[in-house]
């Protein structure tokens, strides 16, 4: 097993001070990027989606239970599945009602959205312990637009803004972002693939320890003796 070398106190605070002006830099663009993104234009959300939820039909403007923002996780859940997928369940495993409550307090509601029927998602969330709000496009075209079930045979087959030669029919994961004008809903953000790692818990603890994420791809190698793929499941 490969390990940090080991120094002096005074020889770590060297290189440590080094590599903080490397951090404040990558805060600095950042921010710049965070800036460049709210300043994105955004599209009017003119399809008249319709989900399945506890309480019966709703729309996407419900979700924003009256706020101004929503954030969406788009999670793998295909409808022929008894449960929802192992990577996006780690994901949620870390939406704690605290998250909740805090994004609540900036005008910003987060709801998930599976093509699984509903029956099979509310079973699996109780399985699971979870309590956020949880809705199925089953009966809509809406994971085929946002492109995050990918099926050549209902529409051009699309993963992260580029085209998916030879798809596969499937499930892919993503998130996606809007804002509420009145009655009107605008689709301002979506991201995909590691573009989600961002708003993930345990993925960016894990950059700031020695050992990493201690999955094969890293630098250094050789910092785990369990080394696994790249897939944030979490799985012993």
């Amino acid at each position: 097993m490969s390990l940090p070398e080991v120094v002096s106190r005074s020889e770590w605070l060297e290189a440590r001070k080094a590599l903080l002006v490397k951090e404040k830099a990558a805060t600095r663009a950042r921010d710049e990027l965070n800036a460049e993104r709210r300043s994105l234009p955004m599209v009017l959300v003119d399809e008249d989606y319709v989900f399945d939820g506890p309480s019966g039909e709703v729309r996407l403007l419900d979700m924003f239970e009256g706020r101004r923002q929503l954030v969406l996780g788009h999670f793998m859940f295909d409808p022929s599945w008894d449960e929802g997928c192992s990577s996006c369940s780690a994901g949620a495993d870390e939406v704690s009602d605290g998250l909740v409550r805090h994004l609540a307090v900036r005008d910003t509601s987060m709801a998930f959205v599976s093509r699984a029927p509903l029956a099979k998602i509310e079973a699996y969330q109780a399985k699971k312990g979870w309590t956020f709000p949880w809705y199925s496009s089953f009966r809509s075209d809406f994971n085929y637009d946002f492109h995050v079930t990918l099926d050549p045979s209902v529409a051009p087959a699309e993963y992260n803004y580029s085209p998916v030669e030879d798809a596969t029919p499937g499930e892919a994961p993503g998130q996606s972002f809007f804002l509420r004008d009145g009655d009107r809903v605008f689709h301002t953000y979506s991201t995909f693939a590691r573009g989600t790692e961002a708003t993930g818990g345990s993925y960016y603890y894990l950059d700031l320890t020695a050992l990493g994420r201690q999955e094969e791809w890293e630098l250094p190698k050789g910092r785990s003796d369990n080394a696994r793929a790249a897939m944030p499941n979490f799985e012993s």
